[in-house]
């Protein structure tokens, strides 16, 4: 069962300074499969012109036809740019498959390895992830590691059994961790700050202290700044409200 330590005045605070220190701040916009041409240039520039005093790193991972257009919008900006897959193979006869060479041609930073969508709908398993994750390094890019619980897995109080096996699975190392419960992801249903910061409170005794811990789940501008006020949560993978300008640099704004 995981547990969350109590709110007490000002000492709080402190220790959401205190533990952050050494760690920046990240924003990350999955747009799945969303997207046009024309709906990515507005989308983008919209973005753009809205950073001019973000603190926080901010980075959008558009689906792999789009990827030449945005990185050439996005080139010269304070954004970055991801994909949200990738295949564990170098190259070779894998139709279908984008490899992370190729990525990285593309200038890609970041790389989403194990999204619950790629583990419950295509049946990604965690050795495949594990692959993945090392093709991503392998190629200088930065995996973000997603991991989480599905709703039967949190009632019958295995999240940390499952979100622990899922990132033992995998030689982490200069990456991102992303703890994304499957039961938010686009169901309307939150996780209070309380649980967000149970969860990665108990990854944050896994992995190294430098590394960013992002939150993903029905995230919003009217709920970011209070679950990112949680001490050892570092930003956010965004799905649906990164699809809209304002919504997304609402949510970057939160992350201060």
């Amino acid at each position: 069962m995981v547990r969350v330590a109590p709110f007490v005045g000002g000492i709080y605070c402190n220790a959401v300074k205190f533990r952050r220190m050494g760690r920046s701040r990240l924003v990350a916009g999955n747009w799945k499969m969303h997207g046009s041409r024309e709906s990515n240039r507005a989308l983008v520039a919209g973005i753009v012109a809205g950073l001019e005093n973000a603190t926080a790193e901010c980075a959008v991972c558009p689906p792999y036809p789009y990827l030449d257009q945005v990185s050439e919008q996005l080139r010269g900006t304070k954004v970055a740019w991801g994909a949200q897959n990738v295949s564990d193979q170098p190259q070779g006869a894998f139709t279908g498959e984008v490899s992370a060479s190729m990525l990285a041609e593309f200038g890609c930073r970041y790389v989403i390895v194990g999204h619950s969508e790629r583990r419950h709908v295509f049946g990604e398993g965690d050795r495949l992830v594990a692959a993945k994750f090392a093709a991503a390094r392998k190629a200088g890019l930065v995996p973000i590691l997603c991991v989480g619980e599905t709703l039967a897995e949190r009632e019958a109080g295995r999240t940390e059994e499952v979100v622990a096996r899922q990132l033992d699975a995998v030689a982490f190392s200069q990456a991102v961790l992303a703890y994304e419960p499957v039961w938010a992801i686009g169901t309307g249903k939150n996780a209070t700050p309380e649980q967000v910061q149970a969860v990665h409170g108990f990854l944050r005794r896994k992995v190294p202290a430098d590394t960013r811990i992002l939150y993903g789940g029905s995230v919003k501008p009217q709920n970011a700044r209070e679950i990112f006020a949680m001490p050892d949560v570092d930003g956010g993978l965004i799905g649906g409200a990164s699809l809209v300008a304002e919504d997304f640099l609402g949510i970057v704004r939160a992350c201060v």
